[in-house]
């Protein structure tokens, strides 16, 4: 019986790193180039964090349309990050170019 109790035991706990390893955040990159963003589309998982990198030669913001979200301005090499933790599709643009838009859609 102990030894049965020990095997559950085991068992429950491979359950459990294997479970807690499936929930890992994910982390994905938007670029900001040549006055865009890259990908244009983005979709994920709810519980991804996005980072986007300013890899332009000028200052950019990233502005959620529904006001979810809002970078300050970003320079070269600056980054701005936002965890997604409700489905749903997020339209953003930049404040500053506002032709430059992106939409990030998390099922």
């Amino acid at each position: 019986m102990k030894q049965i109790t020990a095997l559950l035991v085991a068992i429950s706990a491979l359950m459990f790193c294997a479970l807690g390893a499936e929930q890992k955040a994910e982390e994905k990159e938007v670029t900001i180039d040549n006055f865009s963003f890259a990908p244009q589309v983005l979709k994920i998982s709810t519980g991804t964090k996005v980072t986007w990198v300013n890899k332009d030669d000028v200052p950019h913001t990233v502005v959620s349309v529904e006001k979810k979200f809002k970078s300050s301005p970003l320079d070269t090499g600056d980054k701005f990050t936002f965890t997604f933790s409700t489905p749903g599709t997020y339209e953003y643009f930049c404040s500053i170019h506002a032709h430059m838009t992106g939409k990030v859609v998390v099922k």
